[in-house]
This record gives structure tokens, sequence and C-alpha cells, in this order.
């Protein structure tokens, strides 16, 4: 009998040990929920793991948009330090609504036109025509769709939708932090998420 408590005592050691271990995984599986889209605590670019540095709503009036999260390979508190970042980074953003891909690429080059210089605008004249090409290919953006822009100093700019590389390369690290200024910038398209990208409490 003692033999056998023992193998009792020791079976629910192993099975609690295992639950655990599986709550665990669990709960680093994921850092937040926002709107109800489990943002990921980390991310892989080029061959650097990233964290997330901060996540939020983009709303329009009171309709909310998409969730939007920020990745960089260390925590930063200002669009200047993650501007000079030199690392890869990410920003990823889900739908929470249904959008014409039109419209969205119309907010997308607006955002970066009013946080953009002529100089640097000059300088991606080529990289922006190609990011609104690249918008033509999609239809429409439903509720739920991920959009993906990494930057990764070996190779450049890719975007990807649902897990699919869409267009090609977009070269040169002017166009990369002109994308990120559109939430980051001093007009950023929500002041409320470009407070929660950066880490703060929106």
């Amino acid at each position: 009998m003692g033999l056998m408590k023992r193998n009792c005592n020791v079976k629910r050691a192993v099975s609690i040990a295992c639950l655990l271990s599986m709550m665990a995984v669990a709960s680093t599986a994921f850092a937040l929920d926002v709107a109800g889209v489990k943002i990921n605590e980390t991310a892989h670019v080029g061959n650097r793991d990233l964290q997330l540095n901060g996540a939020g709503i983009r709303y329009k009036v009171i309709f909310k948009v998409y969730t939007a999260a920020l990745y960089l390979p260390e925590k930063k508190t200002t669009t200047t330090d993650v501007i000079n970042e030199a690392g890869p980074r990410r920003i990823s953003l889900v739908m929470l609504r249904d959008i014409d891909s039109e419209d969205f690429s119309r907010a997308f080059l607006e955002g970066i036109r009013k946080n953009t210089d002529r100089a640097d605008a000059a300088k991606m004249i080529d990289q922006l025509t190609k990011f609104g090409e690249l918008f033509a290919t999609i239809p429409e953006l439903k509720k739920g769709d991920n959009i993906v822009a990494d930057w990764d100093p070996a190779v450049g700019t890719t975007m990807q939708v649902n897990g699919k590389k869409v267009g090609g390369v977009l070269t040169g690290i002017t166009f990369y932090n002109a994308l990120l200024k559109i939430w980051l910038g001093d007009k950023p398209a929500d002041s409320k998420l470009k407070v929660s990208l950066l880490g703060g409490a929106a």
C-alpha cells in the first residue's frame, strides 16, 4: 500500500508539474489581449528576436479600425529612439473592421505625407509608388486580417498580409522610418495609440 501510495503521489506531482508548465507556456505565449486580439510578446525578424514595445487600438472617431503592435530589439519610449534604432523592427496591424484597401492605402500615404519633410519625400518617390501598387493587389481588408511591415537592415522593408509576403522589397531606412511615423510622428494617426506603442498607458 505504501509503494502504491508513493507511486500515486509521484504521478500526481508529475501531472501538476506538467499542468503548471503548460500554464506558464500559455501565459508567456501572448503578452496581452487588445480588443480581443492576442498580441504576441515576441517577434522574429531577420536573425533577431524582438520584444513587444507597446500595442494599442487605432480609433477613427468612435470606431475601432485596427490594433497595432510595435516590436524592437529593446524597449524604447521616444519616437527619436525608435527611429534611431539600428536593428530590425516590426509593426503589426490586425483589422477590427472591413475596409476597402484603396481607402487604407490612401490613409497610409496621407499619414506619411503629414509626417515627412520634402527632402525625405523626394528620396523615396519610388518606394511610395511601389507601396501604393502593393495595396492595389489587395481588393479588400477583412476583419481579422493581419498586416505586417518588417525592417531588416540586411534586406529592407517587406510586407506581409496574413503571413503571405506581398510586393517586393522596399529599400532604404528613410521609407521604413516614414512608415513608422504614421503612428509615431508629430502628427500621428491616433495620439493615444502613439502613447501605447511607446510603452505608455493611453
